[in-house]
């Protein structure tokens, strides 16, 4: 027996794929925004989320907002608008959508990731911290050095 992969699957296998995706980068967003009380981890996380390599990830996190959210949105038509016969239509005209917001979105990311690149060449700026009191995790000023 074969089964022969139709737009219905490979949405479904995306959607998966994308939900799995939001799921580790919120989980591992948490465990970051918790680890940041005392000063060298924070220099350290702000240094790897003001790298190049970061901001790329960032644009990878973009595509796949995009698809689970305009996917729900498919799901929806699909299920409360009776569009189940439509639902190919349906997921390719979402598709086209997609792209031209990631185009819209993701240009001034990606714009500004090649700055970033060549204005610093490949090293990432360090934060550090100024005038926070010793015992506190915040901030009251931040700089790049």
């Amino acid at each position: 027996m074969h089964y022969r992969w139709k737009t219905g699957m490979l949405a479904w296998v995306l959607f998966r794929l994308t939900g799995l995706a939001l799921i580790l980068y919120l989980s591992m967003h948490i465990w970051v925004i918790s680890n940041l009380h005392d000063r060298e981890k924070f220099d350290l996380v702000m240094n790897f989320l003001g790298s190049w390599q970061f901001r790329l990830l960032e644009i990878g996190l973009f595509i796949a907002v995009i698809y689970h959210a305009l996917n729900g949105v498919r799901i929806m038509i699909v299920d409360f608008w009776g569009g189940a016969v439509h639902q190919a239509r349906i997921f390719w005209i979402l598709a086209v959508i997609g792209f031209i917001l990631f185009i819209a979105g993701a240009y001034p990311m990606f714009k500004h990731t090649l700055h970033w690149m060549q204005s610093s060449k490949g090293i990432a700026r360090h934060t550090t911290l100024v005038g926070a009191p010793a015992d506190s995790p915040f901030t009251l000023e931040a700089h790049n050095v």
